[in-house]
């Protein structure tokens, strides 16, 4: 699976901002995705996943309530709607598929797109 993340940028605290996560590759509709974020500095970390049918979500409790993702199967494409951000979201972030199931560990995700830049300022 080939993955290009676009969308990021920056924006004020309290802001949103849409990520999208383009999938090509035979298997790119079939595949759990997920997102995760890498700050300066700081290990990568989980931030949601979702399932090939899009039923199934997971959220790190740090973007709970704020962070929304979901999938368009008929465009291959994976979107991580981002509300309410806050200066702590700052980080390049990465969108990942595995045909593992659901999980928020990185080393179950086989293939990554390039990071997009999102940067949150007060």
């Amino acid at each position: 699976v080939q993955l290009q993340a676009s969308g990021g940028g920056e924006v004020q605290v309290g802001g949103s901002l849409q990520l999208s996560c383009a999938g090509s590759g035979r298997t790119s509709n079939t595949a759990t995705m997920g997102w995760f974020r890498q700050a300066p500095g700081k290990e990568r970390e989980f931030v949601a996943c979702i399932s090939p049918s899009g039923r199934s979500t997971v959220y790190a409790d740090s973007v709970k309530g704020r962070f929304t993702i979901s999938r368009d199967g008929a465009k291959n494409t994976v979107y991580l709607q981002m509300n309410s951000l806050k200066p702590e979201d700052t980080a390049a972030y990465y969108c990942a598929a595995t045909d593992r199931g659901l999980s928020p560990k990185s080393e179950w995700y086989d293939s990554w797109g390039r990071g997009t830049q999102v940067t949150v300022s007060s």
